[in-house]
This record gives C-alpha cells, sequence and structure tokens, in this order.
C-alpha cells in the first residue's frame, strides 16, 4: 500500500488492507454484494485470491449491516456459478483429442495424467463436481473435465449450485459469526497472507515439478537396466 492509499484511506475511515486479499476486500467494500460476487467470479481464474480469505470479510460487511448477508451469498454463488459454466464450455471447445494432446505437450506431463484423470472422472462425475468446489485450486478447474466430458448441462449447474452454496455460506458465516474479531486480523495481515498463499502455490508447483524429475529419472534407469 502507497503512501497516499493509506493517508486517504485514514482521512476516509475506510479499511486499510495490503496484497491481493486486500485489493478485493477493498473492492467488496467499494461494491458491496456486488463485489462479492465479482471476487468469486476472479477467483475462478487467480487461484491466488482464495475465497476462504476473502468471503469472511464480507460475513463481516453483513454482520456491521454494510449488506445483506443472503443478497451476499447469492452473489458469491452466482459469481462461483458463471465461471465454473466459462470453464465448462472452455473443456466442451477443446474436446477430449485436443485436451489430451495438449496435456502431452505440457512440460513434465504426460498423455497418462489426462487419463488418470478422465477415468476418475467419469466414475465419480457429478460427486466430483460436488466435493471438487469445496476444494482449493480443484474448484476452478473441476468444470473442465465436466465440459470435456459433455456431463449433462443442467446436472453440472445443480451440483455446481449445491457445492459453491455450501462453501460460500461456511465461510460468509464464519465472518459474521465472529464479527469485530474478523476486520482488524484482515487489516493487519491481509498482506501477509497474500504472500503466504502465493508461496504455497510456488512450493507446490515445484513439489511437482522435483516429484516429476525423479519419477523420470527413475523410468530411464529402470529402462536402462531392463534393457
Amino acid at each position: 500500500m502507497t503512501l497516499a492509499h493509506s493517508v486517504l484511506a485514514q482521512a476516509s475511515g475506510a479499511p486499510e488492507y495490503d496484497g491481493v486479499i486486500g485489493w478485493v476486500l477493498s473492492l467488496m467494500d467499494t461494491l458491496g454484494e456486488v463485489g462479492v460476487g465479482l471476487a468469486v467470479l476472479l477467483e475462478t481464474f487467480i487461484p491466488p485470491i482464495p475465497s476462504e480469505a476473502v468471503l469472511p470479510g464480507a460475513g463481516f460487511l453483513a454482520y456491521e449491516g454494510r449488506m445483506s448477508f443472503w443478497l451476499a451469498w447469492a452473489m458469491a454463488t452466482t459469481g462461483a456459478l458463471v465461471g465454473a459454466i466459462i470453464w465448462y464450455y472452455i473443456g466442451a471447445a477443446f474436446g477430449r483429442a485436443r485436451t489430451r494432446w495438449l496435456v502431452g505437450k505440457v512440460p513434465l506431463m504426460e498423455h497418462e495424467d489426462f487419463d488418470r484423470a478422465e477415468a476418475f472422472f467419469q466414475r465419480w462425475g457429478g460427486v466430483a463436481v460436488l466435493v471438487g468446489r469445496c476444494v482449493p485450486l480443484v474448484r476452478s478447474f473441476i468444470s473442465i473435465p465436466a465440459g470435456i466430458e459433455r456431463m449433462h448441462f443442467l446436472k453440472f449447474v445443480l451440483y455446481t449450485f449445491i457445492g459453491s452454496g455450501l462453501w460460500n455460506g461456511l465461510w460468509i458465516g464464519l465472518g459474521y459469526a465472529f464479527g469485530p474479531a474478523i476486520r482488524p486480523i484482515l487489516e493487519q495481515w491481509s498482506g501477509l497472507l497474500s504472500d503466504i498463499i502465493v508461496i504455497v502455490i510456488l512450493a507446490l508447483l515445484m513439489w511437482f515439478v522435483v516429484a516429476r524429475l525423479i519419477r523420470n529419472l527413475r523410468r530411464k534407469r529402470q529402462s536402462a537396466e531392463a534393457s
């Protein structure tokens, strides 16, 4: 946060937030329930914006009477649903053959990775969509295999709505229940939370890269020994 931003925030009585989370919280504080929906929609495409870190802020604003709890929940669920539908149609547009080919071209990824994911989705289908909406990172992309497999659209929408509605209600409800305890935490630690989330995502990416490199080296060694 810049000095000018801080001075203006203090002068207007607005809360001071930092980092990516801070930007999203300020968006909600400015636009109200519409901002909540936009925040969740953005999270669908930008994983470093975690709903579990920003939706309690919406709950606190509802606790203060600055927005409607149920309208905030409805907008959050609508934002999640719109983002999921966009990913669904992206998966449907690419289709199975092109997506499998694309996965095989990604460094350290193989066609068998796509095959395993496809088999998992074919087995669990709606349950995968429903549960996936409540899992960080996964909820941003679970709609892609649904589109690839051309899951019945109304069924997809229903499972997405239920999963997203439960998830959003949980975190907005926690913010509402804890009330005043939420705001000072977000004001003091929003920047740190943003940094931690980015670090965790980078750590998971590094873990994936290292694990794949080790696996590929083992396969080459086993192949050399067999020959």
